[in-house]
């Protein structure tokens, strides 16, 4: 048994609440959202091994689907199912984690150090970046060369992005993170914080970007919208890899040259990949992270959560959107 100490919203939530995506519990019409959460266990059965009363613990989301032939469910890896039929808590299928207690399997429990605890609700939204830089060191082992003084331009200055950031900047590759906020924003001066360049949309459109910093060799997209992440591909160098990890709302038609971006990728051996939600060893490898970078820029980290508010006041942080990552409180 978890008690819920803080839930972070985000744009899903958002979404959710608004009625563009999302499914409650089977037979239910309503579903507790929360997917961003940190918690403190306080009760555990006799066959719990790893876990004990007072341990933080980050709570993972994804949960796999029952078919038996998902290899990648049946490996503990649901972030890569097969077949679609996996439940998410607070998404899809299953209720989150906006509650005081929760029951939930130890497997599915990492622990989190007591020095993180108050920048512990951040590990869920980081473990999409910490995922993807593994995918990342990955590819970049085809390399016949050892890849140094990378490049990277991250598209959107929002949680994810930021967090996006800090990992690239922490791995030594020079960071551009280009967002819709003026160059005097408390997102630039958080960015410019930790070592990374900000570039405001509203001084240098999206088609100019390639020609003020040049070409990089790695984009990690946090936006959403296609006509963006499509727009930067021409930054790409040869090489490069292209991560997505927004999920467009839809509806609207865009005009891309898709020809082009066929034939760079071809042409140039660039490679583009999305990361999606995580397993438990993305979710380790976001606290290894977020210890990292409570080490090289702790003002940053914490600069980050901008709103913690109590659980009456979820509501309005779903309506009105603002700073850059809101938490709901609901036990210290």
């Amino acid at each position: 048994m978890v008690r819920i100490r803080e839930v972070g919203v985000c744009g899903t939530d958002r979404e959710i609440s608004e009625g563009h995506h999302g499914m409650p519990t089977a037979g239910s019409e309503q579903l507790v959202l929360g997917h961003e959460a940190l918690g403190e266990v306080v009760e555990v059965g006799p066959r719990v091994r790893t876990l004990a009363p007072g341990d933080l613990v980050a709570l993972t989301v994804r949960r796999p689907c029952d078919v038996k032939e998902c290899v990648a469910c049946r490996a503990g890896r649901q972030d890569f199912c097969i077949t679609g039929k996996f439940t998410e808590r607070g998404i899809h299928g299953a209720d989150g984690f906006l509650t005081e207690l929760v029951v939930e399997h130890e497997r599915y429990l990492v622990r989190v150090p007591r020095v993180l605890a108050d920048v512990g609700v951040l590990v869920e939204p980081l473990t999409i970046a910490a995922k993807a830089a593994v995918d990342l060191d990955t590819i970049l082992r085809r390399y016949p060369w050892e890849p140094v003084g990378l490049r990277a331009l991250v598209l959107g200055g929002g949680p994810i992005g930021l967090l996006a950031g800090m990992t690239l900047v922490a791995r030594n590759i020079t960071t551009f993170v280009y967002s819709l906020q003026p160059a005097n924003s408390d997102r630039a001066e958080l960015t410019r914080s930790i070592g990374a360049e900000y570039i405001s949309a509203r001084d240098t459109p999206l088609a100019e970007i390639s020609s003020r910093i040049g070409t990089v060799d790695v984009i990690f997209e946090a936006v959403g919208p296609a006509k963006v992440a499509f727009g930067a591909m021409s930054s790409l160098a040869p090489n490069g890899v292209f991560i997505l990890s927004g999920v467009p709302a839809g509806g609207k038609s865009i005009e891309i040259d898709l020809d082009g971006i066929m034939r760079d990728i071809v042409l140039k051996n660039q490679v583009l990949f999305g990361t999606v939600n995580a397993s438990r060893s993305a979710f380790e490898a976001a606290i290894q992270k977020l210890e990292q970078f409570m080490g090289l820029f702790p003002a940053a980290v914490r600069g980050l959560i901008t709103h913690r508010v109590k659980l009456e006041e979820a509501p309005d942080l779903l309506r009105h959107p603002n700073g850059i990552k809101q938490v709901v409180v609901l036990a210290t």
